[in-house]
Formats: structure tokens, C-alpha cells, sequence
């Protein structure tokens, strides 16, 4: 009898373990990722993008900054920051030629484009049948962290997406606290391109160099041209006559003493104070992570005795 009732036992156990669900059946099903992108379409992605490719250094510089570097298999050729991007192949230039043949070659879940991406270009991709999300360049701080949180959905890294957005909240509020104690705001003349030397370059109104500026506490002179970037002339530069002369430039070589072979600028504050810096113009013109970067370090310059 026992033994009957035990073999009615173990049968019973093995018709409830077979109609049990397993471990495949429960497992979670990963939510379609739904979001809208700078061009107001909406991108869908089964699950997070696995094989990224990059056609913007900006967007390259966020993927890594998240976390999601190692789903990166493709990225733009100027995409030179962190160092191990540049190990990752490159797929051609913004500023020469895609190459389409070696973006869909490599396979890609997802293509990331930014407003330096021509419509025409990113349209080409996606004619080719590629999935293109296309980041909106942020206008402020806020923006980026939108950026950021945008990044962490599409890749996965939402949580390290969010540590580092509340990093650069943390880091820009100690700056704009440092600054507004200040009642002094320097004029700032930031040199973008002088390959004209007697009409340079510079950052007008509305960029976001403009905005950084403002917020390192400095005043940018180029803020009162009517495009947002623009030429100035000497005479204009030397009768604005900035406190400080930011040389975004300095990696093409110029320098405090090329800039004060200029004519007439040897009149200019900044230039008879030396108060002529180079700068890492990547810091303000890409609009990635490291725009905290530069804020700190343009606050530093404009205002250096609140940083002792």
C-alpha cells in the first residue's frame, strides 16, 4: 500500500514538475525601448542596442561615459576621447565621408547621430535600413542631462547614466556658488578659428560657449554679434577690450605671443596683462560629458582668485 501510494506520490510530483513554469518561461521579457529623437520620430528598439556605432565624437564620449564603451563597434574618425576610443574602427569622418559600407558591415543595432550629422546623411542610413537615433544638442546643463538619461535607456545604463548626472549637478552647482559671490564679471574674448587673424572667430549669442562663459561668471564679448558664430574685427576687438582672451585655438598653435604680434591688439588688456590662455576647445564645443570640464575650468580662468 505504501508502496502504491509512494509511487502515486512521485508520479504526481513529476506531472507538477513538468506543468511548472521554468526558469526560461518566468524570466523577464526585456521592454521595448520607445523614445523620441531630435528629429521628433520615435525609435524603437527591441532591447538595449548591443552593436553601436557613433558618427559624432560628442555622442562617442557620452557612450563611454555611461558605461556602455564596450557596445561600441563603430565610431566617427574625429571620436578621439576616452583614449580607448580610438581603438574601436572607424567608420570615416563627419567632416569628409561616411563610409555606409562599413556601418552596415559591422552590423549595427542601433546608429547614433547628432546635429552635427547632416538630415541628408542620417537619412541615407536609415534608407539603408539601419535603426539612427539622432541626439538633439543640449542648450543648457539640463539638456545634457537629458542626453545622459537618453544614452542609459538606449544602451542599458540607465543606472550609471543617472551617477553621473547627479555628479554634474553636483559639480556645477559648487561652480555657480564660487561665482556668485563675485560682483566682478571680466570680458572673456574666446578665439574659436583666427586662421584670418585680423577677423577671428568667436562664440556669438545663443551657444552654448556663450552660456558657459556666463556661468563661469565672465562676460562674453562676442555675445552682442548677430550670429552665434562670426567674425570680429580687430578694431572691434580691441575697442571691446577683453579682460581675459581664451584661445580655443592653441592646438593649431597660437599662442600669448603669436596673439600679441597682432596688430594693434598689444593695446589690449588681456594681452598687456597676460592674461592669454590656451584651452582645450573640446571641452565647450562638443556637447558631451565633459562640458563640466569646462565650465570648471573656464570659472578657474575667468575668476582664479575663487579657486585658491
Amino acid at each position: 500500500m505504501f508502496r502504491k501510494l509512494g509511487l502515486t506520490l512521485l508520479t504526481f510530483a513529476v506531472l507538477l514538475s513538468a506543468c511548472a513554469p521554468t526558469a526560461t518561461s518566468t524570466a523577464r521579457v526585456p521592454a521595448t525601448i520607445k523614445l523620441v529623437d531630435g528629429r521628433q520620430r520615435t525609435v524603437t528598439l527591441a532591447q538595449p542596442a548591443q552593436r553601436i556605432i557613433s558618427i559624432a565624437p560628442s555622442n562617442t564620449e557620452l557612450l563611454f561615459a555611461v558605461g556602455a564603451g564596450a557596445q561600441v563597434v563603430g565610431r566617427e574618425e574625429l571620436s578621439n576621447y576616452p583614449e580607448a576610443a580610438r581603438k574601436i574602427a572607424s567608420i570615416g569622418s563627419v567632416f569628409g565621408k561616411i563610409n555606409a559600407e562599413a556601418i552596415v558591415a559591422l552590423k549595427p543595432d542601433l546608429v547614433l547621430a547628432a546635429e552635427i550629422n547632416a538630415l541628408e546623411q542620417v537619412k541615407s542610413l536609415e534608407d539603408l535600413g539601419l535603426t539612427v537615433y539622432y541626439l538633439a544638442n543640449p542648450t543648457d546643463f539640463d539638456g545634457l542631462s537629458e542626453n545622459l538619461k537618453i544614452i542609459g535607456a538606449l544602451t542599458g545604463h540607465a543606472a550609471e547614466a543617472d551617477q553621473l548626472r547627479q555628479s554634474i549637478t553636483a559639480r556645477s552647482k559648487a561652480v555657480f556658488e564660487k561665482v556668485a559671490v563675485s560682483s566682478s564679471r571680466p570680458k572673456v574674448f574666446y578665439e574659436i578659428d583666427a586662421t584670418d587673424p585680423t577677423k577671428p572667430f568667436t562664440a556669438g549669442p545663443g551657444t552654448f560657449i556663450d552660456q558657459l562663459i556666463d556661468l563661469a561668471g565672465g562676460y562674453n564679448i562676442g555675445r552682442a554679434l548677430t550670429d552665434q558664430f562670426a567674425a570680429i574685427s580687430s578694431e572691434e576687438l580691441v575697442k571691446q577690450d577683453p579682460d581675459l582672451i581664451i584661445l580655443g585655438d592653441s592646438a593649431y598653435g597660437v599662442t600669448l605671443e603669436s596673439v600679441g604680434q597682432r596688430a594693434g591688439w598689444d593695446q589690449i588688456a588681456a594681452v598687456k596683462n597676460n592674461a592669454v590662455f590656451g584651452f582645450d576647445d573640446n571641452l565647450v564645443s562638443r556637447p558631451g560629458p565633459r562640458l563640466i570640464d569646462g565650465l570648471e575650468q573656464l570659472a578657474k580662468l575667468i575668476h582664479p582668485e575663487l579657486f585658491k
